[in-house]
């Protein structure tokens, strides 16, 4: 048998909770880890002599843990407070290394695992234990500004890739002990790090629950990002809306921790899951709560108003084109009729072509580098659309609506709302040019009652219009001054509904001088 095949056989035996204990000979350790590793030419292995007779090795990854944190935190300190009892002096060492976590194991599997982790273990000759040395130092991305959700007032911080340092950054926001933070692995082979936090006290207790069930019932090799998660622990993945939400701030995080939700955070990834959510979730900016409430409510108005363009516009265009010109008025129908004549295709098929090109583009857009990415998509919908026109292909109005369509779907705050807006766009376009109007009214029938029936964590879809809740509609299609939101939502929040006070009025003499 070669050296791989007896890899694979440890691998597996290991992997089957067929278990070996660390033997007291450090030949036979280095054997074993080095027939575990084989191939692994970014595993390090050190070999000293520490003098008295005593020898050892120390096994890391370089790259995740910098070799000269290794002589300095670790070696050093070591061979100047030497101990011949690893299993006793547990307790010494922690004092004694300049490491922030010092723990022995006894298990080939666990030291393995803990090397694969980005820890450093730590053999030594005649003792059956290895200590763990846990100085991760790799390169990681520091904290910038959050790419996709920039705002003009508001936190700078963005989360990143270290599971730790966006936990961090939650602690900085909500300093309570009742914020809790439960650890999971998931992964047979990426062993990632899952954090599922929430506000003892605020959270429900039973959606808690359900969450953890449902991570712990999650059965795959790897996790290399949030999505994963999101699709093993959503209610319906069958339908086009999100029941999670994901942000890459750390502010929307702990406003959502404080209103009794939870969050998933992901080792390796910048977005965090949280939830449960409300489709009027989707549509709230996290500069809607920083800004006056007059000019915050204009803008969330916007919004709504131009989610309506985004998904009716181009329907509303075929339906009235082909059944309902009576609809427009007298010279707006000539001027359109005008612009068709040449066009020898139906208006849905002109839509089509229209909203299929402009998708095209802005996907171009999304995956070319940033310094050409926006050029080419504002240069190729100009000549693109141009051109369509000037060759007889589409007419002009038709490019003045999918124009206006694109625009209106980027004023939607959530990239995955409007993902799914910009999907069912199509449908109602095709029910539009069979049925006319009577068809989009089918259609938003039938995305109501989808809606309605639709579940994030047991929590209706539509909570706070359907069913109607009083206090949660101060903060639905407006956003009511801050000191009038006194209660939390009880959709979320089931125990500890209070979070504030009314303002008194107060009369300042000073104006009556």
């Amino acid at each position: 048998m070669n050296k791989r095949d007896k890899a694979l056989q440890l691998i597996k035996e290991l992997e089957n909770n067929q278990d070996r204990p660390i033997s007291p000979n450090l030949k036979e350790n280095l054997d074993t880890l080095t027939l575990l590793t084989e191939g692994c030419s970014d595993i390090v292995y050190r070999q000293f002599d520490f003098g008295n007779g005593l020898c050892g090795f120390i096994v890391y990854i370089e790259g995740i843990i910098k070799s000269e944190h290794i002589q300095d935190h670790a070696l050093r300190p070591f061979l100047r407070h030497l101990t011949d009892q690893i299993d006793e002096h547990e307790e010494s060492l922690q004092n004694t290394l300049s490491i922030s976590s010092v723990a022995s194991e006894s298990s080939v599997s666990k030291v393995a695992e803990s090397i694969i982790e980005g820890n450093a273990a730590l053999f030594a000759d005649g003792h059956s234990k290895s200590l763990i040395l846990k100085i991760k130092g790799g390169q990681r991305r520091s904290i910038e500004e959050p790419i996709t959700e920039s705002t003009i007032r508001g936190s700078r911080e963005g989360f990143t890739e270290s599971l730790r340092v966006n936990t961090a950054l939650v602690r900085f926001r909500v300093k309570t002990l009742q914020l809790k933070m439960i650890s999971f692995k998931i992964g047979t082979k990426t062993k990632t790090d899952i954090v599922l936090a929430y506000i003892d006290g605020l959270a429900d207790p039973k959606v808690i629950d359900k969450v953890k069930k449902r991570i712990k019932n999650i059965k795959i090799d790897a996790v290399l990002e949030s999505g994963y998660i999101e699709e093993f622990i959503e209610d319906d993945t069958y339908s086009p809306f999100p029941q999670l939400q994901y942000t890459e701030r750390p502010d929307t995080i702990a406003a959502q921790l404080l209103e009794g939700r939870f969050a998933i955070f992901t080792d390796n990834t910048p977005f965090v899951l949280t939830g449960p959510i409300t489709f009027w979730q989707l549509m709230q900016a996290s500069e809607d709560y920083y800004e006056r409430y007059l000019m915050s409510n204009l803008i969330r108005w916007l919004r709504y108003m131009f989610l309506f363009v985004a998904l009716y516009l181009p329907a509303i265009y075929v339906a009235v084109i082909t059944y309902h010109q009576d609809l427009m008025p007298t010279n707006l129908m000539f001027s359109v009729a005008s612009a068709r004549e040449p066009i020898p295709f139906p208006a849905i098929v002109e839509a089509l072509i229209m909203e299929i090109s402009f998708e095209a583009l802005r996907e171009a857009g999304v995956r070319l580098p940033k310094t050409i990415g926006q050029t080419v998509s504002i240069l190729g919908a100009l000549v693109i659309g141009t051109a369509a026109v000037e060759a007889g292909i589409v007419s002009a109005p038709i490019v003045i609506i999918v124009s206006l369509t694109g625009i209106a779907s980027f004023t939607i705050p959530r990239f995955n709302l409007a993902i799914s807006i910009r999907m069912l766009r199509f449908p109602f376009m095709f029910l539009a040019s069979i049925f006319g109007i009577f068809g989009i009214m089918l259609g938003t029938i039938i995305l109501v009652l989808h809606l309605c029936k639709l579940q994030s964590f047991g929590v209706p879809y539509l909570s706070g219009i359907s069913p109607f809740k009083r206090d949660e509609v101060k903060d639905i299609f407006v956003r009511a001054p801050w000191w009038t939101m006194t209660r939390r939502p009880s959709t979320y929040s089931r125990e500890n509904g209070q979070k504030g006070e009314r303002r008194e009025e107060t009369h300042d003499e000073e104006n009556n001088i």
